[in-house]
């Protein structure tokens, strides 16, 4: 077998691979081409063999950027392509690198799903090689971190970092999804990404630790100075309205635009749909550029997501949002009405579809105005009704509910600390969770829930995201006083593990 040439050397002599998509075609009635019938996660395997990248990192990247869905061909807001989010945008061709790598053309690589994967694999493959991994490197999913975090291109690098570590987060939660008649699968695993370069880069949420004035919960992130304009708003223009926004993109994949230069577009804040997260980016007081003529006067609010895809619109993003919305309509006397909370789409001479006929706002309007309180909620303190071993050491720290919290070191051994609840009937029911963050806390924290069906676990990395409520799902709960929610030792990540309350609501 003969060795393939560097990257590198693809780059610099333009040479091409050129591969066969796993695709068919065919023709209308009319005898024109219509859209390739593609064997996605034949095209995984083959672009994963092909380069040698892991396969579940490819879906698990996939899945992060834009849920396995190339959207037929459209860009995102950013300007990225496929189901891969190849980008192609003043600042970032990461497509046009694909093209380079592997003779793709520009055409394929936006609309052949096979072709994208391609190119996206042999992108990675390239910063594994920038990187100096070797081949025994490649085979652990580990050492890919660095790769992944410079995959997107974005200028930030904490922002790269943001989705580097969504991918790992995947990688660790697992994955089992239907799309497009596939089946994709990633099995759960423990992780410990080795950082590389981006070990000495801090998150997000260590560089903007302050939260706004505007609105407590959110992180603030600027954007671009010359993407809104500096006001003094409501002195000004008045605030009369919340305009409603689908990102057609990820979370990180946002952030890094408001920030990019030559976007020209802003909004004042972003909702992830996992667990609403909201980050701020443009100050009330000022104009964001998200609406045409109604930018003076309103509010804007991207949600992460795509309009034609309602998996995006989590229970978590609507009540997160919802409850941003009601603060903003509170604070400037906005009535909560759908004639001032409205559509990107409802707003004079707009161009746009988003939210889009996914977005329930029937629901989200009740949020807003506390029809969609829950209809049960209980919050349990650690000196609540908690119980747990002498080993969780009662303690004080910023951030945290209440006077105290528990904390420990982890063990590979059962010593769970459990917050016991009073659930009134079977239904599925949030839980969110609340613990004060610190850099030494441990990264891989697992919190069990009892339902029906036996303990779930979900991970949590307590180092970020502290000093709120967290959600960590919906779960189905059976009825009766007993142990719900529990936080366990058995972890092989090192970093304290906080308990410190929980809230269950429905």
């Amino acid at each position: 077998m003969t060795s393939q040439p560097s990257r590198r050397a693809v780059l610099a002599l333009g040479a091409a691979i050129v591969v066969t998509p796993v695709v068919t075609t065919a023709a209308n009635a009319a005898g024109n081409p219509v859209r390739p019938v593609t064997n996605l996660a034949a095209a995984f395997a083959a672009a994963a063999r092909r380069h040698s990248v892991p396969r579940d990192l490819l879906v698990a990247l996939s899945y992060t950027v834009t849920r396995i869905d190339d959207h037929a061909g459209q860009p995102s807001q950013a300007g990225g392509y496929g189901v891969m989010h190849l980008i192609s945008n003043p600042s970032t061709d990461t497509l046009g690198t694909a093209a380079a790598l592997t003779g793709h053309g520009l055409d394929a690589l936006r609309t052949d799903v096979a072709a994208n994967v391609d190119g996206a694999a042999a992108l990675l493959r390239s910063l594994a090689d920038d990187a100096g991994l070797g081949a025994a490197d490649r085979r652990r999913l580990d050492a890919w971190y660095e790769p992944v975090a410079r995959y997107s291109g974005y200028a930030d690098p904490s922002v790269a970092r943001l989705e580097a570590d969504t991918v790992y987060e995947t990688l660790e939660r697992g994955l089992a999804l239907q799309a497009h008649g596939e089946t994709y699968t990633v099995a759960a695993r423990a992780v410990a990404p080795d950082h590389g370069s981006f070990a000495t880069v801090p998150t997000l949420d260590q560089r903007f630790s302050v939260k706004t004035d505007d609105y407590g919960p959110a992180r603030w992130v600027a954007a671009n100075s010359g993407n809104y304009r500096v006001a003094n708003r409501p002195n000004d223009y008045a605030i009369d309205r919340v305009v409603i926004h689908t990102v057609q993109g990820s979370y990180a994949g946002c952030i890094s635009w408001f920030q990019n230069p030559s976007a020209n577009v802003s909004a004042h804040y972003v909702v992830r749909s996992s667990d609403g997260e909201i980050t701020q980016m443009v100050r009330n007081k000022d104009v964001a550029w998200h609406v045409g003529n109604t930018n003076n006067r309103s509010i804007g609010i991207e949600h992460e997501g795509w309009v034609n895809d309602p998996a995006w619109y989590t229970e978590a993003m609507y009540r997160s949002s919802a409850a941003l919305t009601r603060h903003v309509c509170d604070r400037y006397g906005i009535p909560r009405t759908r004639t001032n909370i409205i559509a990107h789409s409802e707003a004079p001479g707009a161009t746009h579809t988003d939210p889009g006929p996914n977005w329930d706002w029937t629901r989200y309007m009740g949020y807003v105005n506390g029809g969609g309180t829950p209809g049960f909620s209980v919050i349990v303190d650690n000196g609540g009704a908690f119980t747990a071993s002498a080993n969780w050491v009662t303690a004080s720290a910023p951030g945290q509910y209440g006077s105290n919290h528990r904390h420990v070191q982890p063990v590979l051994s059962s010593d769970v600390a459990w917050f016991s609840a009073n659930i009134p009937a079977a239904a599925n029911y949030l839980v969110e969770v609340w613990y004060p963050q610190d850099p030494a806390n441990n990264s891989r924290t697992p919190y069990l829930v009892a339902t029906p069906s036996g303990n779930q676990t979900v991970y949590v990395d307590q180092r970020s995201n502290g000093g709120r409520w967290v959600s960590i799902g919906t779960f189905a709960l059976a009825a009766g006083n007993r142990p719900v929610v529990g936080v366990s030792r058995w972890t092989s990540t090192a970093g304290s593990i906080e308990a410190d309350a929980v809230r269950i609501s429905r």
